[in-house]
């Protein structure tokens, strides 16, 4: 690399980073203070080690070819698949999943460093199988490498984290030519799967009265007589198309093998997760169904988020979080105490940081000519994105609750170093964005 080349150094995505940590260490700080003025947490503390070595990591990344290690992605997926397996066989509980590994109070979430493993493995597949393996191949291989983690990861159960696979898979496909008629399996499957998971309990809590229908869900005997009339409709269909090649009966096996695939997916989401974490998939259509339970989080963080007005209540002055009404308030809410200390200006400033850096991925993703480093790029951009969205929508009352952090606000040292490396390889990718 040349001197020239160090010009490229991403100074916006650096400051943006660095402000947005800021920001994130000053509300874990008021996150910890209580009714009476008192810090009663040490975690801003930590927040503060972490994002320095943090900040230090994207730096040192950023002057380092990571295209070196593509051929090696492969073993670090597999060592990072066995992670995972011994995060869910001897790894410990925190919040319900059994996803961290550790000694003592220092311990790392595996699952969030997966994810960029899981980035480079992808794309580094998706670029050296485009000219020797058809598209159904690489979709169906694809798809197999988002699975594997996926699995791993509901198993725990952590449904919030499991889910950012999902984008970044769609995404990253999408870019290295898969047809959209595959990657529309994969997303009306998933949105399928969600909504027949949730079908029961939604009947049971919100509509308050049976829905023949709901019955395939919870009758083993209907469930397996629509499952075989289902598969039997797509193999027949198959058959059609076939012998006779017309197209409809294509898209005939298309319809009825998605519904049949999401049906198997959702009976065994029933099983695998909580009844308390499908519910949170409910209550925000109406969060009053259960306003002291899988409500309440949602409620006191929509009455933080309106109580800050357009300038706030003024930094350390809020009320929701040093009362105590917002759960996990340093992590999945930070949002929301941003919101109500620093109101509409503050939200907006970070929602102007987000965009900086969404800006200057999609910018690097159409600069570079390496088209391993386009994917990855794809894929950091798509990761980050769907944080955002899902979390910004998920304070405001409009997603489901997910268990999702805002990346570079919300405490922890394995999301916020994961999203650190990470923009440590979007700058890396365009210090070289001119090179093959």
């Amino acid at each position: 690399m040349n001197l020239r080349q160090y010009t490229y150094f991403d100074y916006v995505l650096f400051l943006a980073v660095a402000f947005l940590s800021t920001i994130g260490i000053l509300f874990i700080y008021s996150s910890g203070i209580n009714s009476t003025g008192d810090s009663v947490s040490n975690e801003y503390i930590k927040q503060i080690v972490w994002a320095l070595s943090g900040l230090i990591l994207m730096v040192a990344i950023t002057f380092v070819d990571f295209r070196r290690v593509a051929d090696r992605t492969f073993l670090m997926f597999a060592i990072a698949l066995g992670i995972l397996l011994y995060t869910r066989i001897f790894g410990r509980y925190v919040n319900g999943a059994k996803s961290w590994i550790g000694i003592g109070d220092y311990g790392i979430q595996p699952s969030e460093f997966m994810k960029l493993v899981y980035v480079l493995f992808l794309a580094y597949y998706l670029d050296t199988s485009v000219r020797n393996e058809s598209d159904f191949r690489r979709f169906i291989k694809s798809g197999l490498i988002m699975g594997a983690p996926m699995l791993l990861i509901l198993s725990q159960p952590d449904l919030g984290t499991a889910s950012v696979y999902f984008p970044i898979f769609l995404a990253m496909c999408f870019m290295a030519g898969i047809p959209l008629r595959y990657l529309g399996m994969v997303f009306f499957g998933g949105i399928l799967t969600i909504v027949f998971t949730v079908f029961p309990l939604w009947q049971t809590a919100i509509f308050k009265s049976d829905f023949p229908i709901v019955g395939v869900l919870t009758n083993i005997r209907f469930f397996l007589i629509v499952l075989f009339a289902l598969s039997s409709v797509t193999v027949l269909a198959l058959i059609g198309r076939l012998t006779f090649k017309a197209r409809y009966y294509y898209w005939i096996a298309y319809v009825t093998g998605i519904i049949a695939a999401s049906l198997v997916l959702a009976k065994g989401a029933s099983h695998v997760l909580k009844d308390y974490q499908i519910m949170r998939l409910i209550v925000f259509l109406d969060p009053n169904v259960d306003p002291l339970g899988s409500g309440w989080n949602i409620i006191q963080s929509i009455t933080a988020i309106g109580s800050g007005g357009p300038f706030g209540l003024g930094f350390l002055k809020g009320t929701q979080s040093h009362y105590r009404f917002l759960p996990q308030q340093s992590t999945d809410f930070i949002f929301s105490i941003l919101s109500e200390e620093w109101g509409f200006l503050g939200g907006f400033a970070v929602f102007a940081l987000y965009g900086a850096i969404l800006f200057r991925g999609i910018v690097i993703m159409k600069k570079t000519e390496n088209s391993f480093s386009v994917l990855v790029a794809t894929g950091i951009v798509a990761m980050f994105f769907f944080h955002f969205i899902v979390n910004i929508g998920m304070v405001m009352g409009i997603m489901p609750i997910t268990g999702i952090p805002l990346l570079f606000l919300s405490y922890g040292g394995s999301s916020l170093w994961t999203a650190m490396l990470a923009t440590g390889i979007l700058m890396s990718i365009n210090l070289r964005r001119l090179s093959h």
